[in-house]
């Protein structure tokens, strides 16, 4: 695994992705003021534009949902990444080559020695090597294979699929003329070694792309299509550096869309299941590469659902839908896909969002009722899911003779753990009168005997009778949600009533403190203090950046811009001015970010520089001027408390004859 991304390559990826150009990868934008943009949010519906950029500030805002930050947030909120692999995204868009701290704080390259980018380009080329394939000739089988299961070359070309040329090293000849080294192939999980080198490892089969989120390809399953072929059914790639198989889904790209809007996502076993899902209208279909359902792919969920790990947000509403969204798992109806239920049973606990399970009573999968039924069975098999929860109580109840008392009692013991760890308090009352009805047992013993259940488990990590240790209804514990917020979930700063001038003046001057620190040296900013400003949380970020340094540390940043690029001028100014707001972010709360956010990109009222830095100062002086007048009517409410023959009283007499010079000097210059 590799470590923590080196500092220094992460403020490199924020410097060299340009915050304008990859926002504007999804939002039309459009110039609103000197140095800002506007458009549509993507995080949420509105008709008026409310979304700003600042591009010399590297930062968005979005005044109507509250969503903000710099660019490595937009993409993990986008595409729904976690930061580091945003990160990674963003290092492959603009070259940059990433490092990895080991746990001792030593630096190392990429894993194998080669860049994930190099790795990614491998991928894409063999991708289209393989789709060229699959109309050669050879590629026949594959094009049988997949009409027989009902699959025209329009849902190959769909999805991409393509055919490995049963040759020894067709994809190696291929990719070697394209200048990739030895040290890349053999990084790119696409071939094994023998005793004569290295070979294709995938070889007269079948083959589907494994793209992530944003569409990359990061691998590639291959099924094996005759008899002659001794490997395994089904062929992945191998864990490499861009393909982890328990943090992929197949069809996730696809998905995406579809599972944000409709708040759903149903859980395949399969490739081809994955295919007969979306051409039935199930767009929301993926599945797992070659593993089980994990906790990585739980967190990939929880991104694309948007699941706030609520213990209530799981409840079934009389419409049939659930609040908070529905985790649909389609399992075959043997015993086999009972036991992989059961497996998913025991990640559900990751979830708030209500869990189901679809199994077909022939055993059918998707992909069968594809061929047999149509679409129409596929979209009947997702609408006829049950609740996981229900699922897993009739599967263990089914192992037990209901009809005995004894069968009754080993059952009911079996059962009641499961239901002892619902944490809903309504729900678990619900599935205990549920399960003394289907052991046929009075609802007062059951209850006893599951509440005795939930306190021994409160006071055990483990669950008696081997029952997985879950609940959809469950908390995700402390330090465990992840990047789960749903876009637009943080709250919408309000910013105080622009009618109310005091509260104005002191939010235009951290707009301009924000926006413009080099117009504001020698103006004697540094001598305000947090209590200059009277609305509570500006008086905090005001006070988080005095503790920072305020200009002395832009200053500082500032010097250190002109000396990395050599000379002084307009972009030094733009690169400390990045750096200034991405340091005050790292220093703030999640509620004081959010503000940040928004006073970086509000539009100042100016259409050209020189009347910016005008604007700005005389902001500032008027908060300066202000703050004085302030500490003047403290300074004589002091002097009047104060006896005369006190030896204090000289001094605060002079502290209000300085401050009434200062005055008196300010309101000269203006």
């Amino acid at each position: 695994m590799a470590g923590l991304i080196r500092r220094e390559d992460i403020d490199q990826v924020r410097e060299r992705a340009r915050i304008d150009e990859i926002v504007g990868e999804h939002v039309a934008l459009r110039p609103a003021g000197v140095g800002a943009l506007k458009g549509l949010c993507p995080f949420h519906d509105e008709r008026t534009p409310s979304f700003h950029v600042r591009p010399a500030q590297g930062y968005y805002h979005c005044f109507g949902c509250g969503e903000g930050g710099d660019v490595i947030k937009f993409v993990e909120n986008i595409h729904h990444l976690s930061f580091t692999e945003a990160v990674q995204y963003l290092a492959d868009k603009t070259g940059v080559t990433l490092h990895y701290e080991e746990s001792g704080g030593g630096s190392r390259k990429d894993p194998n020695q080669v860049s994930r980018a190099r790795i990614m380009e491998a991928n894409r080329n063999a991708a289209q090597f393989f789709r060229s394939q699959l109309g050669s000739k050879e590629g026949e089988a594959a094009r049988n294979f997949l009409s027989a299961r009902g699959f025209d070359s329009d849902a190959a070309a769909k999805f991409s699929l393509g055919y490995a040329p049963n040759s020894w090293d067709a994809l190696l000849t291929y990719l070697r003329k394209r200048g990739f080294t030895e040290p890349e192939l053999a990084a790119s999980g696409l071939f094994s070694r023998g005793q004569r080198g290295p070979y294709d490892r995938f070889r007269g089969r079948l083959i589907w792309p494994i793209s992530n989120l944003t569409g990359e390809v990061v691998g590639f399953g291959a099924r094996r299509l005759s008899d002659e072929d001794k490997g395994p059914k089904y062929l992945n790639t191998p864990e490499t550096a861009a393909y982890k198989k328990s943090q992929v889904l197949y069809g996730i790209e696809m998905a995406k869309k579809a599972i944000s809007k409709q708040r759903r996502i149903v859980v395949v076993e399969g490739y081809t299941d994955v295919m007969a899902a979306h051409l039935s209208g199930v767009e929301c279909a993926v599945a797992t590469c070659g593993t089980a359902f994990s906790a990585g792919h739980v967190q990939i969920v929880r991104r694309l659902l948007g699941d706030s790990a609520d213990p209530a947000a799981g409840v079934l509403l009389s419409s049939g839908k659930a609040r908070g969204g529905e985790v649909i798992f389609t399992f075959d109806g043997d015993a086999a896909g009972q036991k992989a239920a059961l497996h998913a049973f025991g990640e559900d606990q990751a979830f708030a969002s209500q869990t189901f399970v679809a199994i077909e009573p022939s055993g059918k999968d998707p992909c069968d009722l594809w061929q047999a039924q149509g679409a129409s069975a596929v979209r009947a098999l997702v609408d006829s899911r049950r609740p996981l929860f229900e699922f897993v109580l009739r599967t263990i109840l089914k192992a037990h003779n209901l009809d005995t008392s004894e069968g009754r009692v080993t059952g009911l013991r079996a059962a009641a753990p499961v239901v002892g760890r619902i944490r809903d308090v309504a729900l678990r009352s619900e599935y205990t009168r549920r399960l003394a009805g289907w052991v046929g047992m009075p609802e007062d013993e059951v209850r006893q005997i599951v509440q005795n259940t939930s306190r021994m488990q409160s006071r055990s990590t483990s669950v008696p009778g081997n029952i997985p240790s879950a609940s959809p209804y469950a908390s995700a514990a402390p330090g465990q949600s992840g990047n789960s917020a749903a876009p637009g979930a943080p709250a919408a700063i309000t910013l105080p009533d622009s009618s109310d001038p005091v509260a104005n003046l002191e939010q235009q001057a951290l707009e301009c403190l924000l926006q413009l620190p080099a117009s504001l040296f020698g103006l004697g900013v540094e001598t305000v203090s947090p209590a200059a400003f009277r609305v509570p949380m500006f008086s905090a970020l005001f006070s988080a950046i005095s503790s920072l340094g305020g200009l002395d540390k832009y200053a500082e940043l500032w010097r250190g811009a002109e000396d990395e690029l050599g000379r002084k001028g307009k972009r030094a100014v733009i690169l400390a001015n990045k750096r200034w707001v991405e340091l005050l972010n790292e220093q703030v709360g999640q509620q004081l970010q959010s503000l940040l956010s928004a006073l970086v990109v509000s539009p100042l009222p100016q259409d050209d520089s020189a009347r910016l830095n005008d604007y700005a100062r005389g902001v500032w002086g008027a908060m300066i001027r202000g703050d004085i007048s302030r500490q003047m009517a403290e300074t004589r409410a002091r002097l009047q408390r104060c006896d005369p023959e006190d030896e204090q009283y000289q001094q605060i007499f002079s502290k209000l004859m300085n401050l009434e010079n200062t005055r008196r000097n300010l309101q000269e210059s203006k």
